[in-house]
């Protein structure tokens, strides 16, 4: 397995002086933001293909400094009911995947989006409950009208170039957790993978472990991100883990999100490599640093070093035991 950085982190320095401060740091891999949330400051897909020199240049960047790509990163809402919005999203997601085809990245990393809750909606409707019953009515509609038919057509374009779809489980979205994730991937196809965030399951109370082997059993890691959530337990006593407050509101909310080591502690975490090996998922782990606590260096100086001293560096050798 490959340590690797999320690069929107440094979004404000160019490519090329990220990269030194990626590579200095140790990582292996770097994963680029190309749009939507993540920005594009490192990889404008628009750009890129419009212009097959800056490919070559992004390309031999990277691959000069020791690095590879692990995945492209432009997590949007295809799905919104504003049409604006959801065409920006469209495109951006089509033109990544024709830049990761030229620049031979298998991954692309997005969220599924979340559609309104009836046609002529205005935002976005995350349900979240069985009751009542109109909610059972939103979920149908959303999924039947909106989120299989349009997937159904992205997973054949994103199969024509030779492109994984992995989805981020992220709360606000229709998928959210495991189930929601394979429910798709049966309706859609095996193109349909998770980008594997322990981060957002962390709070929601999903065991990592089980929902590695889950997801590993159907063939449907395809990129996995490293990034820790602190369980505010008092908090949680007091008003649960669904949590609107504003991230910078850290001693009243529930959970925050923090370096890894500094949320779930290592046990967790080297639980979690030990289930990704039993998994045989061995490609890259990309931290994302969100941490309000730390600087963006000394974070992420503190993530390579915590997850350099986890990781396994051999191939298991046989059994000699048993």
């Amino acid at each position: 397995m490959k340590l690797g950085v999320m690069t929107v982190l440094y979004q404000n320095l160019p490519l090329e002086e990220a990269l030194d401060k990626i590579a200095g740091m140790g990582a292996q891999a770097v994963e680029l933001g190309t749009g939507n949330y993540p920005g594009n400051s490192h990889a404008d897909p628009h750009a890129l293909l419009e212009d097959p020199s800056k490919l070559e240049a992004l390309s031999q960047a990277v691959e000069d400094r020791g690095l590879m790509i692990s995945a492209l990163s432009q997590h949007g809402n295809p799905l919104h009911p504003d049409e604006h919005i959801a065409s920006s999203a469209h495109e951006t997601w089509r033109q990544t995947v024709l830049v990761a085809e030229q620049l031979e990245v298998p991954v692309v990393n997005a969220f599924s989006g979340c559609p309104g809750d009836h046609e002529g909606a205005r935002f976005p409707n995350w349900v979240t409950c069985a009751w009542p019953p109109d909610f059972q009515e939103i979920l149908e509609w959303q999924w039947n009208e909106r989120v299989i038919p349009y997937w159904t057509n992205q997973a054949a374009f994103a199969r024509d170039h030779g492109v994984k779809i992995a989805f981020e489980m992220h709360p606000g979205f229709v998928v959210y957790n495991p189930e929601t994730l394979l429910r798709l991937r049966q309706a859609v196809g095996p193109q349909i993978g998770a980008n594997y965030d322990p981060s957002h399951l962390f709070w929601q109370g999903i065991d990592p472990v089980a929902s590695i082997k889950q997801l590993g059993r159907a063939d449907s890691i395809f990129h996995v991100h490293a990034k820790d959530t602190y369980l505010d337990h008092d908090n949680i006593r007091h008003n649960g883990v669904l949590d609107t407050k504003p991230y910078d509101q850290i001693l009243d909310r529930s959970w925050v999100f923090r370096t890894v080591g500094y949320g779930q502690g290592d046990k967790v975490w080297r639980d979690v490599f030990s289930a990704l090996r039993s998994v045989d998922y061995d490609y890259v782990m990309s931290i994302e640093h969100e941490d309000s606590l730390l600087s963006i260096d000394e974070g992420l100086e503190k993530a390579i070093d915590f997850l350099s001293s986890l990781m396994f560096r051999e191939q298991p050798g046989e059994m000699y035991w048993a």
